[in-house]
Order: C-alpha cells, then sequence, then structure tokens
C-alpha cells in the first residue's frame, strides 16, 4: 500500500513484476487505475452515466486507446504539431479490450459508458497493448458500476519452444506463434492472433498457458477491488422496463407458430420474414388497441426473443437450417471477375 492509494502485484512466469495501482490518478473518474510493467505505464479511467438516455435498448460503450508522443519522452514534430486522430493500431487495440469487456456488462444496463486506456509511459522493450485490457478491467474492478467480471488479456508466443506470456519486442521477432487471449477466470472470451503453422496441440497449450496466467491477473484485481470501499457496492439501476406476464403470453401464443416457420424451410427470405411478422401481428390484434399502442415496444423486444429461440431449437433439434440446407452444406455460390471494365481490376464473388 502506498501513502496515496492502494496497489496489488504479481509475477509472470519469467520474474516481471506487474503492479495495479489505484487511489492516486484520476480520482474523479468512476474507477481509475495505473497498471506498471518495468518503465511502461498505463492509466485507465472508466465513468458511466447514472441513468440510461430514453429509449436505449443497447450497452452503448465505447472503449479508446491512445499511446502519446509524451510517454516516451517526444513530442509531434514536422507539419502537425498536435496528436490527431487514433492510429490503425490504436483502434484495434481499443477493439480488442471492448470484445472482451461487452458481454459482461448486464444485459439490462444501458448506462453510456466510456472507458479511456493511455501509455503514460513507454518502454521500447515493452508492449503496452497487453497490459491495455487488464487496465480497463481493473478500473471497472474498482468502480461502482456493474460488471461482471474480472477480465484480462494476455499475449501468448511460443519462442524457442517455449510458451512465454507478455513477451518484449525483441522475443517476438523469434515467435512462431503470437495470440492474444481474453478471459475471465471460468471462460475464454476470445483469441486472436498469428503464426506460422503449429499443432493443435500446440494451438491447445498457448490457450491454456495464457489462461492460467489470466486467472492470476482476475484474482489481483478480485483482491484490490475488495479493499477499496466504492467498489464493495454495485451502484443501482433501472435502465429497462419489464412486464413478466405480457412476455409470457406472447411466447405461449407465438413460439409454437413461429418454430413451424423455422422448420418449413423456406428459403426466401423475405417471405419468412412476412410470415414471423404475421405471427407478431396476430398477437397485437388480441390486445387492445390502447394496450397494443403502449406496450408495442415491449412486445417487439420481447417477440424477437421468443422468435431467436424457436429458430435457434429448429436448427438444432431437427439438423436442417432456416432456410433448408442441412448442416454440412452451403449456399450457392458463384464468381465473376473483371466485372468493371474501367478498373485495375474486380471481382464479384
Amino acid at each position: 500500500m502506498s501513502k496515496l492509494g492502494l496497489s496489488k502485484s504479481f509475477q509472470l512466469e519469467d520474474g516481471r513484476t506487474v503492479t495495479i495501482e489505484t487511489g492516486k490518478l484520476a480520482k474523479q473518474a468512476d474507477g481509475s487505475v495505473v497498471v506498471r510493467m518495468d518503465d511502461t505505464m498505463l492509466l485507465a479511467t472508466v465513468v458511466a452515466n447514472n441513468e440510461a438516455k430514453e429509449d436505449v435498448d443497447f450497452m452503448p460503450l465505447s472503449v479508446d486507446y491512445k499511446e502519446k508522443y509524451a510517454a516516451t519522452g517526444k513530442f509531434p514534430g514536422g507539419f502537425f504539431k498536435r496528436e490527431a486522430r487514433p492510429s490503425d493500431y490504436e483502434v484495434l487495440i481499443a477493439r480488442l479490450v471492448d470484445r472482451a469487456l461487452r458481454p459482461l456488462f448486464p444485459a439490462d444496463f444501458h448506462a453510456e459508458t466510456q472507458v479511456l486506456i493511455e501509455l503514460i509511459s513507454g518502454n521500447a522493450n515493452t508492449p503496452p497493448d497487453a497490459l491495455a485490457a487488464l487496465a480497463a478491467s481493473a478500473a471497472l474492478a474498482v468502480s461502482n458500476i456493474p460488471f461482471n467480471g474480472p477480465i484480462s488479456e494476455v499475449r501468448v508466443a511460443k519462442i524457442d519452444g517455449k510458451m512465454v506470456i507478455n513477451p518484449s519486442f525483441a522475443d517476438l521477432e523469434r515467435a512462431e506463434l503470437e495470440m492474444i487471449v481474453a478471459a475471465t477466470i471460468e471462460n475464454i472470451m476470445m483469441v486472436e492472433g498469428e503464426m506460422k503453422e503449429v499443432s493443435e496441440a500446440d494451438m491447445l497449450n498457448a490457450i491454456k498457458t495464457a489462461h492460467e496466467a489470466i486467472k492470476i491477473q482476475c484474482q489481483v484485481q478480485l483482491d484490490l477491488a475488495a479493499e477499496v470501499e466504492k467498489a464493495k457496492t454495485k451502484r443501482e439501476y433501472c435502465h429497462e422496463q419489464n412486464d413478466e406476464d405480457l412476455k409470457l403470453q406472447i411466447k405461449n401464443f407465438t413460439y409454437n407458430k413461429l418454430y413451424k416457420i423455422a422448420g418449413s424451410s423456406i428459403a426466401d427470405k423475405h417471405k419468412r420474414s412476412e410470415l414471423f411478422s404475421s405471427v407478431r401481428q396476430e398477437f397485437v390484434d388480441t390486445l387492445e388497441e390502447t394496450d397494443a399502442s403502449a406496450k408495442m415496444s415491449l412486445i417487439k423486444r420481447y417477440f424477437h426473443d421468443v422468435e431467436k429461440e424457436a429458430v435457434r431449437n429448429s436448427v438444432l433439434e431437427t439438423r436442417i437450417r432456416i432456410d433448408g440446407r442441412k448442416l454440412n452444406e452451403i449456399r450457392p455460390i458463384w464468381s465473376e471477375v473483371d466485372y468493371l471494365p474501367s478498373a485495375h481490376g474486380s471481382a464479384i464473388f
């Protein structure tokens, strides 16, 4: 523990230490942490509105990752004196973090939420991107924002026949396999990477090695959050109005009809959509006009859920896709080259 905040540390297999600290920087944010490995430091902050905007039925989450010149003691030169739009690399790292975080927010939490991850100190041999998701998740863990985490991401690489977690830039040049793996303590969330030809055993070993490292990182986040008073009680919210009786009525009235349509092997997508819509309209017609108008948003949402369930169950139980194809059949495909006469090259597929 430091004088101005709390910190927790863990070690990688090669002895390098990673420290997560909260309570020093960005104290006005709902949650903030600084993650440090060697001289590389990332500041992650998270803020969320208390209330959702009207008619928002999704998770308005934005994740931004930024590496500033100042982190390595430089400043922009040449014609442009300011740092502008994120680079492609920064956008891709933000997407990797978003992909791991987004599914773990409660399904009925619709408040606008912003996660910012910024490199505040850079080391020429330590890739900071492998620490970005750890920092973002830790910031959420020490906040009062509802989140079913924690998660973390690590880079795993096969170097000289061994699996290495978060290798240096120099070591990565010798890697036969390189992946970013995201996970919770229980489940793998995402795998992305590149490699030369490797065996299935090596692939599974890499994922397993990464997950074991992530479990340690998630536990450290839980230990840190347990000492942060604000994180002990997550905020209460009510971003959705629900009607369980209406939900049950819709399922009882529509499920069998939707299941039958899904199993009818109708290849024409427009015709299927018309049939599905007609089932919803049949249910709406059973309600009073004023009641149907007042509950239309709920009717659409519940009907969509029942339709999805019916189609999924039909495919799993009959082993026939909704358009009549078997599970091992693909759509008829065709291709044509040089379709555009003036372009350098063109193709339709």
